[in-house]
């Protein structure tokens, strides 16, 4: 069996805060006795050792520590990305004869048109390449994208999540060019949130991942690009707080997002061809969030033959709801890890802050809100603190101290 990727091990991980046991290590042993699925599909279960060397690596080493370690140039080079390598393909392609030519004759051609250069790309490497990403295979191709035309079986299975460029909206007195995030439901349908935004980053992403997840649950996995967003550490975070397995689209293969691909497409057609009111991104995002609830989630779907909210509702038990709150908040929460200085204080963003318990020359987690200055979460070895309290310099001079009066 392979190794398990990190984002099933944290997956695993997350699991452990939810399961039975008053120690960690029953908490763990716990965890052993269930099943995960991982990207593939197939049921896994682990030991409670191995889970548990997963779990102290995590502790000691963050996310790089559950990492499958390797070679950092393994499967890349140096000197040319597969995109270049494909760029220089489709330039040489047309002067060969279609069907009568070899692997070689087209690295052969690269390398006389002067396209790429052998110190770039050796002959071997340039087969692996071939033969890893499928550069020349249009057959194998097509027969990944048939394989990922699929449906799951219940609500929330699977999520589809992408990013489209939206119109242009009227802000500070300049025309900014909006982008849409959405997310949808495998098997539903269902529009689970789609939100426009002035800027593509992770900002935008963690507001609408949180907003999907209050509206309709947390997904088993969700499929996404490799766009930077979403390859980044926080929704790598967030996904392995929630207990979901975050899953990325072959390279260059766009069209295994098909879902989301074909309802932007509609929603080319059907809303953003209407006359609206670009006055502000609020009076936008207030017309799509009309158009998305009263109009395309209630209207039948071609796919399914039925409206994308009957569908959902049809698989209420299987919904793992995620309860708007406080505490639930801080799982969308950024994080970063500090040292507790001697005085028990620590810096952050310019500012010093004192921690809610005596953790003294300890290494931290902390978590904050990224729109909300100063509002920081102190974990210790897994287990959450409290917040942490800006330090007041004021008042810590006015203490009486070894015994003054």
């Amino acid at each position: 069996m392979k190794s398990p990727s990190s984002y099933l091990k944290m997956r695993v991980l997350g699991a452990i805060d939810n399961a039975e046991g008053k120690t960690i290590k029953e908490r763990i042993k716990n965890t052993a006795k269930m099943t995960f699925i991982d990207e593939e599909g197939n049921k896994l279960s682990f030991t409670w050792r191995t889970i548990s060397t997963w779990y102290y690596r995590y502790k000691k080493n963050g996310i790089t520590g559950v990492t499958k370690k390797q070679r950092k140039d393994k499967g890349k080079t140096r000197k040319i990305t597969p995109e270049e390598l494909l760029e220089a393909i489709n330039q040489v392609l047309p002067m060969l004869r279609e069907n009568k030519h070899t692997k070689y004759d087209v690295y052969r051609l690269c390398i006389e048109k002067g396209i790429i250069r052998k110190d770039q790309l050796s002959q071997t490497s340039y087969y692996r390449f071939i033969r890893e990403y499928d550069l020349l295979n249009d057959a194998s191709a097509e027969k990944n994208r048939r394989r990922l035309a699929f449906a799951m079986e219940h609500a929330n299975d699977l999520w589809q999540a992408d990013t489209m460029f939206g119109p242009y909206i009227d802000h500070n007195g300049k025309k900014v060019q909006t982008k849409l995030i959405a997310f949808i439901d495998d098997a539903s349908r269902v529009i689970c949130h789609a939100q426009f935004f002035l800027s593509e980053n992770i900002e935008a992403l963690v507001a609408s991942l949180k907003a999907a997840f209050y509206k309709r649950g947390i997904p088993k996995q969700l499929y996404v690009d490799n766009g930077s967003i979403y390859c980044s550490q926080e929704i790598t975070l967030v996904c392995a707080r929630v207990g979901c397995i975050l899953r990325h689209t072959p390279l260059r293969d766009g069209a295994s997002k098909g879902k989301i691909e074909r309802f932007f497409r509609g929603l080319r057609d059907r809303f953003l061809a209407r006359k609206l009111d670009l006055s502000s991104l609020s009076v936008l995002n207030k017309q799509l969030s009309n158009w998305i609830e009263e109009t395309y989630n209630t209207s039948v779907h071609s796919g399914i033959g039925m409206t994308p909210v009957s569908r959902f509702a049809m698989d209420m038990k299987f919904i793992n709801f995620l309860p708007p709150n406080e505490s639930n908040d801080e799982l969308f929460y950024a994080e970063e890890t500090r040292k507790v200085k001697k005085d028990n204080t620590f810096s952050f963003k310019n500012s010093r802050y004192e921690t809610p318990a005596d953790l003294r020359n300890k290494t931290i987690i902390i978590r904050f809100d990224r729109n909300k200055k100063g509002k920081i979460i102190v974990y210790y070895k897994e287990h959450r603190i409290g917040k942490a309290i800006a330090l007041d310099l004021v008042a810590n001079s006015k203490i009486r101290r070894g015994g003054r009066k």
